[in-house]
């Protein structure tokens, strides 16, 4: 049996929400807040996202009932994105730019988002003109720095927060530590990132995957 039960596969769908965003240029996610105090660090914030061309980290997932699962992301802008599963969870979530996936070994099942239909499709399609509302949350740390994101009129994105720690050997000279994504129905998934290596090569390949529908009497 798997050790993810539904709810928490339903969480591993909502923390796509600011992956995924993070993928994209920044500039079609964080646009400039009315404080001109703000501009500063939502500048730093922009040019961090903006400076990762790929990136590998190790992730700890957790949702709201406090079940985590591991596993490594690898990032290569624009819009491809992998989440690899630690073993014993047999699940994949890959973007290749053009859709995103969610793949369940398990019950050999496939599930695929146009990256302009899908529900995250604002955020995930770089060739659309988005606007989209960042402003700093306090953190009462000065070398923490948190942006909250919401489109304001697709409230069924629902909030995602990226949280960045000052790091001068990071791109913009800040490092995306972890995020919290809060969907629509108030499932709540933070994402921690630990060892963090930039601009690493990466194949397209990576952003491939094998479809387990082909291998049974499910059409493919």
């Amino acid at each position: 049996m798997s050790i993810l039960s539904s709810k928490s596969k339903t969480s591993i769908r909502a923390a796509l929400a600011l992956t995924l965003a993070a993928a994209l240029p920044a500039s079609a996610i964080l646009a400039p807040t009315p404080a001109v105090a703000a501009q500063g660090d939502l500048d730093r914030a922009v040019a961090a996202l903006r400076g990762i061309s790929t990136m590998k980290a190790d992730f700890v997932q957790t949702d709201r009932s406090g079940q985590s699962v591991r596993g490594v992301m690898t990032l290569k802008r624009p819009g491809k994105i992998r989440f690899e599963y630690e073993k014993g969870v047999p699940m994949l979530i890959v973007s290749n730019g053009k859709s995103m996936y969610m793949v369940d070994y398990e019950v050999s099942q496939v599930q695929r988002w146009p990256i302009s239909n899908s529900p995250l499709g604002a955020l995930l399609d770089p060739s659309r003109d988005v606007k989209r509302y960042g402003k700093l949350v306090p953190t009462g740390h000065p070398d923490v720095v948190s942006v909250e994101v919401r489109d304001t009129k697709r409230p069924e994105f629902g909030v995602i927060t990226l949280i960045f720690a000052r790091d001068a050997s990071a791109p913009g000279g800040l490092r995306l530590t972890h995020w919290v994504a809060l969907d629509s129905q108030n499932h709540r998934t933070t994402v921690r990132l630990a060892n963090q290596r930039y601009g690493v090569a990466v194949a397209d390949s990576a952003f491939t995957f094998r479809d387990p529908r082909r291998s049974s009497r499910r059409p493919g």
